[in-house]
């Protein structure tokens, strides 16, 4: 097992979950993942709307039926209370009620973690970033594949100028399981996600867009500065789009071009990155994530591998497994839990961390990356400011 470094042995966090209950597919993940660290035990929950289902899921994980709650506004209220009460708590819900579920525990001033996408619009954003500024909390949004150790290592040889200056950024993200309207047949997961109502503008750009944009500034630390955008919506009745074309300018001057669908038949998860600089280029797959592929000019090409001892120490940092055992998602995921538990555990103790995990200026960053593409698209493509200017102390 891997400790944090500010972990004391016998000693764990107190962690809640809004959402999760049953059917849930991410809600299990993010237990799996922080039980992977041993840093954080479960407590208390309200894990569905439905209060017999979080009495249910409660008596499962062991939770007492008094931190059983009706709602994530009594949990919010009498969880700031208790002397016992939670340290974080992880937001698992569809996505149009993130915000609400964020804002209830920032005013209580409990640290959190929460899905992506942060929000539904830049004003939320906005104002979940500042309470969380206001009230000292850790805030933590699930970007989940900055958490591989072979992203590390990518991001270390970006900001060591190992590529020289960065020229392209070319990402996509290709999955099919969209192609047909299956959410007319009852597919819980693809009737929210292509339902305003609860996906918000976008369903394929909010869905996994997001993603491109958080692990392609993740990796080189770019500011996006224009975006043109093209969102498409393949499947007939569909509400949102299912495919989208993206191309960028950066702060440095470099350019990118990101492609997202769902409707991409053959491909499962299929993000990758590739990077190109004038002394090189790197490569990475989400489906492939335990190699890096690495070009320098006038050298032959060089596939790096996981848990190796070549490798930076951040990257071997986040490996939990000898080189040749797969490592991947969940891995992934209990990774940026150790990080954001490591960085509570100091916090405790009054001592600086410098953690590095996707956090609400992360969440709010792609939140308005969303919008500017909705609207480049709605203008037929024309380029629009796509500058990240929230201001403050961000």
């Amino acid at each position: 097992m891997i400790k944090g470094h500010f972990f004391e042995e016998g000693k764990k966090l107190k962690y809640g979950m809004v959402g999760g209950g049953p059917g849930s597919f991410i809600g299990p993940v993010h237990r799996a993942a922080i039980a992977m660290n041993g840093q954080a035990q479960i407590v208390a929950g309200s894990f569905s709307h439905n209060y017999d289902l979080t009495l249910k899921t409660a008596k499962e994980l062991g939770i007492s039926e008094d931190r059983a709650y009706r709602s994530y506004e009594e949990m919010a209220e009498k969880e700031s209370q208790r002397d016992d009460g939670i340290d974080f708590v992880s937001i698992t819900v569809p996505n149009y009620l993130h915000y609400k579920v964020a804002k209830a525990f920032l005013e209580k001033g409990i640290n959190i973690v929460c899905e992506k996408p942060l929000c539904f619009t830049p004003e939320e954003a906005k104002e979940l970033m500042e309470l969380a500024s206001k009230n000292d909390v850790e805030f933590m949004v699930t970007y989940t594949y900055t958490g591989y150790p072979m992203v590390r290592e990518a991001r270390n040889i970006v900001l060591n100028n190992t590529l020289g200056c960065i020229r392209l950024i070319i990402a996509e993200y290709p999955q099919g399981w969209l192609a047909e309207p299956i959410e007319r047949e009852g597919q819980t997961q693809a009737s929210w996600r292509t339902d305003p109502k609860y996906a918000g503008v976008s369903n394929c750009v909010g869905d996994i867009g997001t993603h491109i944009e958080n692990l392609a500034h993740f990796i080189t630390g770019l500011e996006i500065t224009s975006l043109s955008a093209k969102l498409e919506t393949f499947v007939e009745g569909r509400k949102l789009d299912d495919n989208a074309f993206i191309l960028l300018k950066y702060e440095n001057g470099a350019s990118g071009s990101y492609w997202s669908s769902q409707i991409a038949i053959g491909n499962e998860n299929g993000l990758k990155i590739r990077i190109y600089g004038t002394e090189g280029s790197l490569e990475w797959e989400q489906e492939h994530p335990n190699f890096l592929k690495l070009s320098m000019k006038g050298e032959p090409l060089k596939i790096l591998s996981r848990g190796n001892d070549y490798l930076s120490s951040e990257a071997q940092r986040y490996t939990r497994l000898p080189s040749g055992h797969p490592e991947g998602y969940f891995e992934a995921f209990a990774n940026l839990y150790r990080s954001f538990c490591n960085k509570l555990f100091a916090k405790k103790v009054g001592e600086k961390s410098d953690e590095l995990f996707p956090t609400v200026v992360d969440g709010a960053r792609g939140v308005k990356f969303v919008h500017d593409c909705v609207k480049s698209s709605n203008k037929g493509g024309e380029w629009v400011d796509a500058s990240f200017k929230f201001g403050g102390d961000y």
